[in-house]
């Protein structure tokens, strides 16, 4: 970025994220408290993501509340649209007693929480896989030291809601709660809810066959990598060798892509495979993936713990590994944490999945995921939604209850 661009973005950053959204939302907390409002703030994506709406749907179900939904779309949406979508937020929040976050921003992580409201953050992966926040600054994916500190990512949040015991340490250090540790609660993740519920997973093979007909009589391969670069210009990696997967498993599979949610760029599928490899990224949800597929190969992707519910095999096509390391980084050792085959070539990866498949449950790969899904998702058992509004919104909650007349 040219010097005086790069002075002008710096300066831009510190009048909004200091001044201008600080003031705007201040000013607008001089309003009363409205006890029965509750925000959801969305910063990508144009419409509620899964936990989002687990608790949304629960919510609306069972109480009165008003509940309100903003969706900023950064990096998706013009400058102009963005912020009319910020300030619209920030107004919002200002009078709203519970607020609800999934995810960073330096847009609200230094909002002031008013007395009386309360803030929630359903982070929106599992585990503890690739670092982020505090845990990346000063590598290449992260912030500066001085403006991580300068430009907070987290607010005051009551409760962050996490897979298991097991990684409480993790977002304690990522969103820099080392004075409130007490916020990270295992209380289980409202998106693997959806994977305890049989009419959810049989509506799923039900879309998948309507979706992508070739599925049909055959196994799902299922391609689920994480984004490269900055999430700006967020891009599919386009390592994986479709026409040797075609080769090895045509015959007996169909395969799926998932790009992840903020990527511009996608993985392109040549004409010649397009019977065999299908990308479903708008056409089946995250959770509908996870429950039809027989196989899924990923890289460093967080799916991987909820896709451990169900038990299956995993692949893990790293053929980026040291650099990935060296930019971001791990919470735990890499080859160690994987409880799948870790492939650096495609030759690798395909004879790797032919392995699996041949006889997956005498495999160490089968002993390994039931420990990896013991040790990560324990606190995922299909109820994590009420807990979470029940700890949350504490016995207020009783007060919202809706009456049967």
């Amino acid at each position: 970025m040219p010097a005086i661009k790069l002075v002008c973005h710096k300066l831009f950053r510190f009048c909004t994220r200091k001044i201008v959204f600080p003031l705007y939302y201040n000013l607008n907390t001089l309003k009363p408290l409205k006890e029965n409002k509750v925000v959801f703030v969305e910063l990508r994506l144009p419409e509620l993501s899964n936990s989002f709406t687990e608790i949304y749907d629960y919510l609306t179900r069972g109480y009165n509340l008003e509940l309100r939904t903003h969706f900023i779309k950064h990096g998706f949406d013009s400058n102009l649209s963005k912020y009319k979508s910020i300030f619209a937020f920030l107004k919002d929040a200002a009078t709203a007693k519970y607020i609800i976050y999934n995810e960073a921003s330096d847009i609200y992580g230094g909002m002031r929480k008013r007395k009386g409201a309360h803030m929630l953050c359903t982070w929106h992966g599992c585990g503890a896989f690739k670092k982020f926040g505090l845990s990346t600054k000063d590598k290449g994916f992260g912030d500066s030291g001085i403006e991580a500190r300068l430009y907070p990512g987290h607010p005051d949040y009551d409760i962050v809601t996490v897979s298991s015991p097991e990684v409480t340490w993790a977002y304690i250090e990522a969103m820099g709660k080392e004075s409130r540790k007490d916020c990270i609660k295992p209380t289980g993740v409202s998106r693997t809810d959806a994977f305890y519920r049989k009419e959810f997973i049989d509506k799923a093979y039900d879309k998948l066959k309507k979706e992508v007909p070739k599925s049909a009589g055959k196994k799902v391969m299922l391609y689920a990598p994480t984004f490269r670069g900055e999430t700006k210009t967020a891009r599919t990696p386009e390592e994986l060798d479709i026409g040797m997967m075609y080769e090895r498993f045509a015959n007996e599979y169909v395969l799926l892509i998932k790009n992840h949610p903020i990527v511009h760029n996608k993985l392109m599928i040549p004409d010649e495979y397009k019977d065999f490899a299908f990308d479903v990224s708008k056409l089946l949800t995250t959770e509908e993936v996870i429950c039809v597929a027989d196989i899924c190969i990923s890289d460093y992707s967080s799916l991987i713990y909820e896709y451990s519910i169900f038990e299956r095999p995993m692949a893990f096509f790293a053929f980026d590994l040291d650099d990935y390391f060296d930019n971001r980084g791990f919470y735990y050792d890499y080859d160690e944490l994987t409880p799948g085959p870790v492939c650096r070539t495609n030759e690798e990866l395909a004879d790797a999945i032919t392995d699996l498949m041949t006889d997956f449950e005498k495999s160490k790969y089968k002993e390994k995921i039931r420990g990896f899904r013991e040790k990560f998702m324990c606190s995922c058992d299909g109820h994590a939604t009420e807990r979470i509004v029940h700890e949350f919104f504490g016995n207020d909650i009783e007060k919202y209850k809706r009456r049967n007349k």
